[in-house]
């Protein structure tokens, strides 16, 4: 970077970083001032035309690559029809989330997820840290929870991911802190997906991807600690995978137990047989055999609370 470019600054960590789908050299970043740009595959950055604040989330358009959107805190979501070179606000204001998660007080509302629907292109899913998820059906310029329901807990509306898997119209999953659940028409019902318990005391879902090349191959990040897990639980991290588009679930052999919670996964569009996974400690887990066979890297620093893993980009 250096002379060449603008570094990320210290106080701009990213949340979230995605490649371009079709340029291999530039990368976008979350960040917590707005949305970076990188043309030159991370070495320089530049800030783009973008909304202050922090942004949790960033995809593109499955059909139209031109087309992003970004999820910041506060419950916002931006749109970019230039190739994020330039940002602006969609309306969620006057959204309704689930009661629970706004009695007796407001939890921050991080728009942690998004997701496209590429047979229903106008259709844009938002997974809401304790918030629910959110959906727009005219391409986010208008919004609505569709997660509202009795809940006496906020496990189940504590989103952590979203996912619209291409093989059937309709078909979206998410994640919460506690379990997955699946729709098979477009958010409007939902069943709750059966996955072998991962760790003793429960899991807490982390990061769900789709294949880009084949959506009947899901990966699932999780691991035990935190969230609801009873006191005293040993922090530990898994990698599960889906090979027929999620409707049953394996553990994947990395070789031994990762030593914290997975956050991470990414996989290389360019050249899918590249699998990464990261836990929140910089364990990064590395398969250039579509996941058959793993061997693992650390990140070289110390990390701490302030130095955890939370973007991961591919390509």
């Amino acid at each position: 970077m250096g002379s060449r470019g603008k570094r990320l600054a210290r106080e701009s960590s990213s949340a979230r970083a995605v490649g371009a789908p079709d340029n291999p050299d530039t990368v976008y970043a979350g960040t917590q001032d707005g949305v970076y740009r990188s043309d030159d595959h991370g070495e320089n950055w530049r800030r783009t035309d973008t909304l202050s604040g922090e942004v949790w989330s960033l995809t593109a358009h499955p059909n139209d690559s031109s087309i992003m959107f970004a999820g910041y805190d506060q419950g916002r979501v931006c749109r970019s029809d230039d190739g994020g070179e330039s940002w602006r606000q969609l309306n969620t204001k006057g959204l309704l989330h689930p009661h629970i998660t706004m009695n007796p007080y407001e939890i921050v509302k991080r728009v942690i997820g998004l997701s496209v629907d590429p047979a229903h292109p106008n259709d844009v899913y938002g997974a809401i840290e304790v918030g629910g998820l959110i959906a727009s059906r005219d391409g986010g310029e208008t919004w609505s929870c569709i997660t509202d329901g009795h809940y006496t807990r906020m496990g189940p509306v504590d989103l952590h991911g979203v996912q619209v898997n291409a093989s059937n119209p309709g078909l979206v999953y998410i994640i919460t802190q506690l379990a997955m659940f699946r729709s098979r028409e477009r958010g409007q019902s939902w069943e709750f997906v059966p996955i072998d318990e991962m760790f003793d005391g429960g899991s807490y879902c982390r990061d769900l991807v789709v294949a880009p090349h084949d959506p009947s191959i899901m990966y699932l990040a999780a691991g035990a600690g935190g969230g609801s897990s009873p006191a005293g639980t040993v922090d530990a991290g898994v990698l599960m995978r889906s090979t027929d588009a999620g409707e049953s679930w394996d553990r994947v052999d990395l070789g031994e137990i990762a030593p914290a919670r997975m956050f991470q996964i990414a996989i290389d569009r360019h050249s899918p047989s590249n699998v990464y996974c990261c836990d929140r400690d910089g364990h990064v887990y590395c398969s250039g055999d579509n996941g058959d066979s793993w061997k693992r890297t650390d990140v070289p620093v110390d990390m701490s609370r302030g130095r955890h893993v939370y973007p991961m980009v591919a390509g």
